[in-house]
Order: C-alpha cells, then structure tokens, then sequence
C-alpha cells in the first residue's frame, strides 16, 4: 500500500485468505477501511471434513521429493495422491518445472507441518485476534462444506460487530451450487463471476471509505465525525470535527484540499463546524 500510496483501502480473501485480510485489518485499523470474506472467516475449521481432506492432500503433497522429481513425473504423483480434481488442478499449479526436478511455488513444509499442529494457524481463529468493528461483507456458497448456514453466523457476529442484523445484506450466501467445487465462488461460469462482481461493486460503492461510525457512505455529510488531517487547536491527529466525506486516500492526494477551495469553506455542504482556516497544513503541525 506504500508502494502504490495508498492510504486505507478495503482489503479482501477467500478461504483462509479471509481470515488473513480480517486479521490484517484488525491490527492495522489506521489503513483499512472494510474486509470482505467470501467463504471463509473468523471460523474454527479444524473438525470440518473438507478442511481434514486438504490437511491429507498437503501431506501427501509434503513427501514429494522434489529434487529427484521431473516434471511429468510430478503431475503423476499428484494425480495419484489428491483425489479431488479441483485440489490436484490448484498442486499442479503451485510446481514449478526446474527440469531434471522440480520445486513448489509455496512453502509445502512449512504448511504441512502448521496443519499438524494442534491448533494450526491456517484452520483456527483464535480470540486474541481482536474484533473488527469497520465495515464488512461475508458471501459464502449456499451449500459450502467451509461456512455452514445454520451455525456459522455466529463466529461472524461475535468478531464483526457490525455484520449484527446484517442477514441477508452484508452476511449472505452467493449462488445456488450445490458441488463441493462451490468453494471457489470466483471461479463459476461467466454469469455467476459477472453478479459476484456487481455484487462486490455495489458493496463498495457504498462502503469502501466510509467512516467507521457511518453506516455507509450514504451518511456522510450528515454526522459530526472525526475527518482526516491534525488540528493543531484541538490538538488532535484526526483533524476538524465536521462531516466532510471528500476521499479516503487523504495521506497522497489533495482531493480534501480541492474541495475546501471549490466550496470556499472547511466543512461539509451541511453544516461548518470550525471557522474557516482553523483545518492546517503540515507547516504548523
């Protein structure tokens, strides 16, 4: 995000990757401004069936012996060792061919030896983690073998307070499919990845940026809310006390300055807060 200068952003995962962007999120709530989970999140996977048979499918993956390994030789091995298709595509994909041998593309030691853990890290969600009290979305496959319907909005409400209430809006399911290939919701035929997407887009069209204490950004204007910036006579690092909404990446643009020139004033279009000039540039800090 230094990089590519940008100051918050919602950050997104799916499968274990949802439970990586929640917890990033949690410790950097000065950068994140939502998380989205589609078919994974803050949940104890350890006694799910789907998760035990990845946790053979790494393990076999784990006694490859790479360096004595061709490539071809390789994709037979998976073949023969993963008997989910959709899994042994996703081995497959993570083999490098170095020619007389062959390597992986991830850490397949290092993931095997986590899953034999009592508590792995990729399977659980430990309390310590903390709660999420920004925005959210969490889309699961309405039949998925890693998000049961019936009991597992519960782990979802207890760290993302404000997915409370939220069924069927921000906390749903997402197609029909009834395959344990339902996992991958992303990767469906071309009608179901377009309304995933609109889906998503409609999201954080209304989400990505808003205010912690806004619902959406249909409120902004219309609350007292901290805005970004330092306000050297509230000696605040959050800046004016007004609802001005303007832009989120306010560390590497000057889209809150533009605005204040265009409208002439500090505050937002309904109501001034502070007198103007009182909102200072980094010279006074």
């Amino acid at each position: 995000m230094d990089a590519k200068k940008l100051t918050m952003a919602t950050l997104g995962g799916h499968g274990f990757g949802a439970k990586v962007a929640l917890a990033t999120a949690i410790n950097n709530m000065d950068r994140c401004t939502g998380v989205i989970n589609l078919d994974g999140g803050p949940l104890d996977h350890r006694f799910y069936e789907a998760y035990q048979e990845l946790a053979v499918y790494v393990a076999a993956a784990a006694k490859l012996d790479v360096a004595k390994t061709d490539y071809a030789s390789a994709l037979r091995f998976v073949d023969r060792e993963i008997a989910c298709s959709k899994w042994a595509s996703i081995f497959k994909g993570n083999l490098e061919d170095k020619g007389s041998s062959v390597s992986w593309k991830l850490n397949i030691n290092a993931l095997a030896a986590n899953m034999r853990m009592r508590q792995p890290d990729v399977a659980c969600w430990h309390h310590h983690y903390g709660l999420w009290p920004g925005q959210a979305l969490a889309l699961f496959a309405a039949h998925s073998r890693w998000v049961h319907l019936a009991t597992n909005t519960l782990p979802f409400y207890n760290v993302i307070p404000r997915l409370q209430g939220q069924f069927p809006g921000n906390l749903n399911t997402f197609g029909t499919d009834e395959s344990p290939h339902n996992h991958w919701l992303h990767e469906g035929d071309h009608e179901e990845t377009w309304m995933l997407s609109q889906r998503l887009w409609r999201w954080l069209k209304w989400h990505d940026g808003a205010h912690v204490l806004l619902a959406d950004k249909s409120e902004a204007g219309w609350y007292n809310i901290p805005d970004r910036g330092f306000d050297v006579e509230q000696n605040t690092r959050h800046g004016e006390y007004n609802p001005e909404h303007v832009h989120h990446n306010y560390l590497h643009s000057d889209a809150y300055e533009q605005s204040r020139k265009a409208r002439g004033v500090e505050g937002a279009n309904s109501g001034q807060f502070l007198p103007k000039g009182q909102f200072n540039d980094e010279s006074r800090w």
